[in-house]
């Protein structure tokens, strides 16, 4: 009985991290470049490896408990905006920007220019250029597929576009920057930038809402379990009393 206690109780606990998650994904489905996180479980029971555990707590802590989450890299639809400072990138690269906790990454490419021509993040946070946080001159320019920006034929920076190796932990920090394990970026090979366009979000609204709606009645369970849990402990006693006097 107090193993069903527990596990109903760190169910509940799992349930209720998963609708965090969640709920985060749906409320960026507006967010430019917001990649979706991803909920992982794993055993409770693989977890305590390191402690000598009897077959019968094996048993019973067979079960499995929210092991964390990761980024869903999967793209985004491309919308065109027509404002030139707007970019998306096709296939895996980032954009690197240069923020007061260090470089981070993103693919939000919704940029524009202050007063004095700093291309900035829609935060506000330097976009770095191969030389360092790129500075633009006034007027119209053109940025190719290689992350060259030009203004009437003469290239005046070029973009950091980095990609990462396939296994890469990257973490998610705020909607729309990630970071990643030190010097595990590298050049894109091939970058694919679009002018005048910006990524969507990756996140699903309507498998995100069923999702949602699925983690809720899953937890609403898990506490109508508690609850029974509680007044069977609770009467064992309370009978145990009745018979003492």
């Amino acid at each position: 009985m107090d193993s069903g206690f527990y596990a109903a109780c760190t169910g509940l606990l799992s349930q209720t991290d998963a609708l965090e998650v969640t709920a985060n994904n749906l409320a960026n489905l507006n967010t430019p470049g917001y990649k979706g996180q991803l909920d992982f479980y794993r055993s409770l029971d693989a977890s305590m490896a390191k402690h000598h555990l009897s077959p019968l707590n094996h048993a019973v802590n067979d079960y499995g408990v929210l092991g964390g989450s990761a980024v869903d890299l999967k793209a985004g639809e491309f919308q065109k905006t027509g404002n030139d400072l707007d970019l998306a990138l096709e296939g895996s690269g980032f954009f690197a920007v240069k923020t007061p906790a260090g470089i981070q990454y993103t693919r939000n490419g919704n940029f524009h220019t202050d007063a004095a021509g700093n291309l900035l993040t829609s935060t506000g946070d330097a976009v770095m250029g191969d030389q360092g946080p790129i500075q633009l001159p006034g007027g119209t320019i053109t940025i190719s597929s290689d992350g060259t920006i030009s203004q009437g034929g003469a290239v005046v920076a070029s973009m950091k576009l980095v990609t990462f190796k396939p296994g890469t932990a990257l973490s998610a920090q705020g909607n729309s920057y990630y970071t990643a394990p030190e010097k595990s970026d590298q050049p894109a090979d091939d970058p694919r930038l679009s002018q005048g366009t910006l990524e969507s979000s990756n996140m699903n609204p309507v498998t995100g809402t069923i999702d949602l709606m699925t983690l809720q009645r899953h937890a609403q369970l898990l506490e109508q379990a508690l609850s029974i849990f509680h007044s069977v402990f609770n009467a064992a006693p309370a009978q145990d009393l009745a018979r003492v006097s």
